[in-house]
């Protein structure tokens, strides 16, 4: 796996062929998205192959983990109904999911509004959410809203079917879930409240019950008067420290992406956690699950950057876990 010493080494590479190769070797990789796309489909491949060879709670979980990706070609889709581009422009960035049914693609894009473009999706329980997804765009119509609902969507069903596993499974799993979540309110409220001046009143239904960040604490820090303050709130729930001093003036800055940063460092140490504390059991493949994902974002990143010519120093502080992050001052 491609992490600590040998993400250094990727990132010194200044030749985009010679990464794909280095990744892919005797691969025929066309371009940056062509290798982006092969990265996901080979996760959404693995993570297929684990849930046919389990029942149970365990293999629904494991199921709902591709959802992820669903959501992701949806908040693709959303942006080509909202531009009305040529559908073409969009249709290369969708990944596909074994066993889900297709969607109708160009009727989506093409959808004459928000509800016609929601019936386009295949009925069941996606659909019911995502028709209350809608409900919260339509009070708030700006992409922001529906792509964080379809979050809170994936979320809900992540944490109620880690609530369905045994308690040995529940154990070791739970802390990693709930990382995961959790760096979703704080960034809701990082960004939502603190860069984007949302009210509390528009974020709150984007909230996910059954976290270490329960409703009421949510709602005091998207009422709290600062980032820093909101921030501090989560000190034992989101980071492993406490990492927040004032500055010597006082000062009580905080950047929404090195708290995301610190967020993220924790999600990794959780899921190496429940990788190595499940002996061939779930925590074990779900461990295994979150760290591949967090390399396929790595290496995406490392893409993009050596096909910008950034400097593999800036490159290496994008990547996750952070390196270059202590504490905010």
């Amino acid at each position: 796996m491609a992490e600590a010493e040998r993400l250094d080494s990727l990132c010194r590479i200044g030749s985009p062929r010679d990464f794909f190769h280095m990744i892919f070797p005797g691969s025929e990789i066309s371009g940056v998205l062509d290798f982006q796309r092969t990265l996901v489909h080979e996760l959404i491949g693995e993570v297929s192959d684990f849930s046919a060879h389990m029942s149970g709670p365990g293999a629904d979980l494991i199921d709902w983990t591709l959802v992820r990706f669903q959501m992701e070609n949806l908040k693709v889709l959303f942006r080509a109904y909202l531009t009305k581009a040529p559908v073409e422009e969009f249709e290369r960035y969708l990944v596909t999911i074994p066993g889900w049914l297709p969607v109708d693609i160009r009727g989506m894009a093409a959808a004459e509004s928000p509800e016609s473009f929601v019936r386009f999706f295949p009925k069941g329980f996606l659909r019911e959410n995502l028709e209350e997804a809608l409900e919260i765009y339509m009070d708030h119509p700006r992409p922001f809203f529906f792509e964080a609902a379809l979050d809170r969507i994936y979320f809900q069903g992540l944490v109620a079917g880690t609530g369905k596993l045994s308690r040995e499974d529940r154990e070791i799993i739970s802390p990693m879930v709930f990382q995961e979540v959790d760096m979703f309110h704080l960034m809701l409220v990082a960004r939502g409240r603190f860069r984007y001046n949302l009210t509390q009143a528009m974020l709150q239904p984007l909230h996910v019950e059954g976290t270490r960040i329960p409703r009421s604490l949510f709602a005091a820090m998207l009422n709290d008067p600062d980032l820093y303050t909101s921030a501090s709130r989560a000190w034992e729930r989101v980071f492993d420290a406490a990492p927040f001093e004032r500055g010597p003036d006082g000062s009580n800055a905080v950047d929404a992406s090195v708290l995301e940063g610190l967020a993220w460092n924790r999600f990794v140490r959780l899921a190496n956690l429940a990788f190595r504390r499940s002996h061939m059991g779930l925590g074990a493949i779900m461990g295994y699950a979150a760290l591949r994902r967090v390399e396929a974002a790595n290496l995406i990143t490392i893409s993009e950057g050596i096909r910008s010519g950034i400097a593999a120093e800036t490159i290496r502080g994008r990547l996750i876990p952070r390196t270059d992050i202590v504490k905010v001052t």
